[in-house]
């Protein structure tokens, strides 16, 4: 077991959350019971995500994707009230890590799909304003395109959408969990054969074909599910407290 507080200082510490400008607060969004020995994990505080933490009489659910984003109506109306409403009459906690759990070294987002993938020894790079984001290193092996495609299904459960941009074999990769199709450019100046991250806009296609760079779409979902799963089980593993992860079938 541990306090709402303990465990609050140590993921601020763990991840580093002072060194992110991040969208959205890192940290205790929604304040629950002072005690916690069940913990739930999911990759967004959805209201089923809550129902099924209540469910599992958990005191604290974390998650990559919590509340009050920067641009968000302030009201705490409709479909926000439901859920937080949902938090407060279970006495639960509410713990959300965005960019910190991108990019952390060992319980990140990228760092575990680097992991889940085989790359060797992996380098970061700052995308944007943000230090260690963008991830890159080499494949085992060289892989032809729908090879790649089909390691990729295999490994996260979906297959992912691919825009081709040239027809060499594929062995080195750039990375980025979630949302990150724009980083596509930066991952170019890296000069690997290939870049993968969850999303894909109108403007990606163009892009891939014209800097010759394959893409991989492959699910923001997806791509974001294992970090909260391997701060989870790390959390349970320290300070012996239960951990339970809540998937969702979100195809997105």
């Amino acid at each position: 077991m541990i306090t709402r507080i303990e465990l609050a200082a140590y993921l601020r510490n763990l991840l580093a959350c002072d060194s992110f400008t991040d969208y959205a607060p890192n940290g205790l969004q929604v304040e629950g019971k002072a005690s916690i020995a069940v913990i739930c994990t999911a990759v967004t505080a959805s209201a089923d995500a809550i129902r099924e933490a209540i469910r599992l009489k958990a005191d604290a659910l974390l998650v990559h994707h919590g509340y009050f984003w920067r641009g968000e109506a302030a009201e705490i109306v409709g479909m926000k009230y439901a859920r937080i409403a949902d938090l407060v009459r279970s006495d639960m906690n509410l713990f959300a890590y965005h960019l910190p759990l991108d990019c952390h070294p060992e319980f990140g987002n990228n760092a575990c799909l680097g992991r889940l993938f085989g790359v060797s020894s992996p380098l970061t790079h700052r995308a944007g304003n943000t230090p260690d984001l963008l991830w890159s290193g080499l494949l085992e092996n060289a892989l032809s395109a729908d090879s790649l495609s089909q390691l990729l299904t295999e490994k996260l459960g979906r297959a992912p959408l691919v825009v081709s941009g040239h027809e060499r074999p594929i062995q080195s990769i750039a990375w980025c969990s979630g949302g990150a199709q724009d980083f596509i450019t930066e991952a170019h100046g890296l000069g690997v054969d290939a870049y993968l991250s969850g999303e894909i806009s109108e403007r990606t296609f163009y892009q891939a074909k014209e800097l010759g760079i394959t893409y991989f779409s492959c699910g923001h979902h997806a791509t974001e599910r294992y970090g909260i799963q391997a701060l989870g089980q790390h959390l349970a593993n320290r300070f012996a407290v239960t951990h339970h992860f809540i998937d969702s079938d979100n195809p997105v």
